[in-house]
């Protein structure tokens, strides 16, 4: 089964916010190349979610016009 947009950007913000804390424990661990990788990797996620969610926003606004129309 497909998987859907919010589910997507769901799970980059989760894969973002374990990225960021094994970022924090890194930086902890005085690991401080271990942790900017981590972070940008987070980051990376985070765009990614951020891509996503915008794509619901565009699919409600379609959904929304559609229904208007009829």
């Amino acid at each position: 089964m497909p998987q859907s947009t919010h589910d997507r950007a769901a799970e980059f913000h989760n894969l973002a916010s374990h990225t960021h804390d094994a970022a924090a424990v890194a930086h902890g661990k005085a690991d401080h190349l271990t942790a900017h990788e981590l972070s940008k990797k987070a980051l990376e996620h985070s765009q990614n979610a951020h891509r996503q969610s915008e794509q619901l926003v565009e699919e409600a606004e379609k959904s929304g016009k559609k229904s208007d129309a009829e």
